[in-house]
């Protein structure tokens, strides 16, 4: 007796591995992926054990008071200062062009050049005291960041270019020491407080 049952023909799914193959090759090449955004910092040295770590005693006058508050907003001395101000006014603080006795002291430094010759320069003891808020958005922390550190390197850049007639970076690398020492990086950050809404 012949069968009356109708065979199934099979889908072919041979070309179904390389559709599929195409389209994560297509996913991976056409995906953007975040990039995660860090700051560049030395850190200093571990101290010794056996040292003693005292309290710094640091004149008010010398001290730059940077806040960040739970709302992101910005207070420079207490008072409430946009990211696109913030900049200038720290290096208003630091060089203290007109001797303001209320703005950080200046202290003749002997810096040792590359040929062996020493440079005087009037060195700033300004420092920049970095505080957020627990609730500050890292977003903003790294705006902050960014502003005070190119603070301080357009400081460098206008001392590289009084001294050496050139950029900072083209400096060789004894005169770009040189020029740190005479505008160090002085940015104080304490541990993250509730510095409140206002």
């Amino acid at each position: 007796m012949a069968s009356n049952k109708k065979e199934i023909k099979e889908i072919n799914a041979s070309s179904m591995a390389d559709i599929a193959f195409l389209l994560l090759i297509f996913f991976l090449v056409a995906t953007t992926m975040n990039v995660d955004t860090g700051l560049s910092r030395v850190l200093p040295a571990i101290p010794p054990e056996d040292q003693k770590v005292e309290d710094l005693d640091v004149n008010e006058r010398n001290l730059l008071a940077v806040k960040v508050n739970t709302f992101d907003a910005i207070l420079v001395a207490g008072q409430q200062t946009h990211i696109t101000q913030l900049k200038d006014k720290v290096k208003e603080f630091v060089l203290n062009p007109t001797n303001d006795e209320n703005l950080p002291t200046r202290k003749d430094t002997e810096i040792e050049m590359p040929d062996g010759s020493t440079w005087i320069y009037p060195v700033s003891e300004g420092i920049v005291s970095l505080t957020n808020d627990r609730g500050t958005s890292y977003d903003m922390y790294i705006q902050v960041q960014n502003e005070l550190t190119r603070a301080f390197n357009e400081i460098r850049e206008d001392v590289a270019h009084q001294k050496f007639r050139m950029d900072f970076m083209s400096l060789a690398e004894g005169e770009r020491d040189a020029v740190a020492k005479a505008v160090p990086l002085k940015i104080s950050e304490a541990e993250p407080v509730n510095v409140g809404g206002n």
